[in-house]
């Protein structure tokens, strides 16, 4: 382990770049969420172009202010998780790089800040009034900082928690989507809806296949589903909002006239979610567990795809299937 790991302060001279590398490798992976990132930004600003009547690739500065404001939101995510579970990961997880001096929560914080300030100027120059659902979206993601302040009874309500918080997903999304819509001086297309329900089914997806452990991989002070729901009840939860995302996903691809294509990468997608389980269930192996935060990336990604970015880039070169 390198040296830093007992390092309990930081600077800002030579090797804080070096520490804030490797935090991000650690926490925030930028180079394996940048994909799923892009995907997920530029869908919804080509979701919002489908909606209105166009028919070509939504404009660079559109899909660039969506992808890097939302890169952004999730940074400032991880951040504001790392500040309200600092007690809680020194106590359980003290080999995080927070806990063990790495990076301190200022830096994180600064950072934080910095981002806001670069997704402040990016509105701006877009369109001014784009500072409304960015505002908007910062407010949901400050009061879940303070876990709504009501931090005790959510706690023993897991799954009221994971739905509460789930709920910026949407807010990332739709804000994505004004970056068409809104910066053209337009009003909200109809059927936006739909596509903002997959969003927040899509997050408890990937929240909870995240969460999904085989039982020697349980940590003590972890709060994964199998461990506090069981085996197969996390498992249920799982494929439930798999279930709900593709529910969602079919009425979305209804409104942009795109819903045999997506209903059959529905159907392969879902029998393989099915085998995914089963086996878990079977057999629960480490390797097994870790499928489902596979599974739900990949899931993500190619729904997005599919109703946003594919439809928009077949009818801009005139293929209707």
């Amino acid at each position: 382990m390198s040296d830093y790991c007992h390092t309990s302060e930081p600077g800002v001279e030579q090797g804080a770049f070096s520490r804030l590398w490797v935090y991000q490798r650690e926490r925030f992976p930028v180079f394996a969420h940048a994909p799923l990132v892009a995907a997920f930004s530029f869908s919804a600003v080509c979701y919002s172009a489908l909606l209105r009547g166009q028919m070509t690739l939504p404009r660079f500065a559109s899909a660039a202010v969506a992808f890097v404001a939302s890169l952004i939101f999730f940074l400032q995510l991880r951040i504001a998780d790392e500040h309200k579970d600092f007690e809680e990961d020194l106590r359980f997880r003290p080999y995080r790089p927070v806990q063990r001096g790495l990076v301190t929560l200022r830096q994180l914080g600064a950072i934080g800040l910095a981002g806001a300030l670069c997704q402040l100027s990016l509105a701006l120059t877009l369109r001014p009034a784009l500072v409304i659902p960015l505002a908007a979206t910062w407010l949901y993601l400050a009061l879940m900082s303070k876990e709504f302040f009501a931090r005790r009874w959510l706690k023993a309500r897991p799954l009221t928690y994971m739905l509460s918080h789930m709920l910026i997903i949407p807010l990332v999304d739709f804000y994505a989507t004004s970056c068409d819509w809104l910066a053209r001086g337009e009003r909200q297309p109809a059927g936006l809806f739909w596509f903002l329900a997959v969003s927040f089914f899509n997050g408890v997806v990937l929240e909870t296949g995240r969460k999904i452990r085989a039982p020697q991989d349980e940590e003590t002070g972890v709060e994964t589903y199998t461990a506090l729901w069981g085996r197969r009840r996390a498992v249920a939860a799982w494929m439930c909002a798999i279930t709900l995302t593709a529910l969602a996903a079919i009425m979305a691809a209804k409104e942009v006239d795109f819903i045999l294509p997506v209903s059959m990468i529905l159907a392969l997608l879902f029998i393989a979610a099915v085998i995914v389980s089963l086996r878990f269930l079977c057999k629960p192996l480490s390797s097994r567990a870790r499928m489902f935060e596979s599974f739900s990336g990949a899931w993500t990604l190619v729904m997005y795809l599919s109703l946003g970015a594919a439809p928009l880039i077949l009818k801009s070169y005139g293929i209707t299937l």
